[in-house]
């Protein structure tokens, strides 16, 4: 995993044109016309913080995955609401159809919460599929989030789901 850069702007442009990348990204990304909106890569890659960050997850030097990590406490668009704070929530997909089933994701996650939970503070990580995305939600429930309850983020139905850092140690002390 290594922070994405504004290099990774076309592949990453190119990714969100995939179906399945579409289809689970729900309505946040679609315009007044119902046409799905680019990803404003310029823009999302310009205003990474501590609060707001990308990642490339990467095999042998070759992205396949991209990785969105945020303090939703702090982050600016206030996209979770009132939330607690000392939480990281987390976005992620692979880019290519032909890099999905190999267990790349797997990899990219546990980067991703390790990441996460090498911060002290941080006592749990949240996410959000659309509740229709039940590939998405079996995934993310291997990987040991515990779905907490549905939330609509403008238009879309979610299945809210959290880890918390003492479940997680639990896990990788039980490997």
């Amino acid at each position: 995993m290594r922070p994405a850069t504004v290099a990774d702007q076309p592949l990453l442009e190119r990714w969100d044109e995939d179906e399945d990348v579409t289809s689970s990204s729900g309505n946040d990304h679609i315009d007044a016309d119902g046409v799905y909106e680019n990803g404003c890569w310029t823009h999302e890659l310009a205003i990474q913080s501590a609060v707001y960050e990308y990642f490339m997850a990467e095999i042998d030097g070759r992205p396949v995955g991209a990785i969105q990590i945020i303090d939703p406490h702090r982050e600016p668009t206030h996209y979770w609401g009132e939330i607690e704070p000392d939480l990281r929530a987390i976005d992620i997909w692979l880019g290519e159809p032909g890099d999905r089933g190999k267990g790349y994701g797997e990899l990219a996650m546990t980067a991703a919460i390790e990441r996460c939970f090498a911060s002290p503070e941080v006592t749990a990580i949240i996410i959000d599929p659309l509740n229709s995305n039940t590939r998405a939600i079996k995934f993310y429930q291997r990987m040991g989030f515990v779905p907490t309850h549905r939330q609509a983020f403008g238009d879309d139905d979610c299945l809210v789901h959290k880890l918390t850092r003492a479940d997680w140690l639990a896990r990788i002390q039980g490997d």
